[in-house]
């Protein structure tokens, strides 16, 4: 995927509308469950360690 190159003299703006309070909750929950199930695979690890 690319850039798109503006036109001279137009500008490509993105405005959003706000999230409601129960969107924001559940982009929120989300983001947390998606952190944990991350730290939890990280912890896990590919290879196993070995002491010497």
């Amino acid at each position: 995927m690319g850039f798109i190159k503006e036109p001279e003299g137009v500008d490509f703006v993105i405005q959003s509308k706000p999230l409601t309070k129960k969107q924001e909750k559940e982009l929120s929950d989300f983001i947390a469950k998606r952190k944990l199930d991350i730290k939890k695979k990280s912890k896990i690890g590919t290879y196993p360690q070995q002491r010497v």
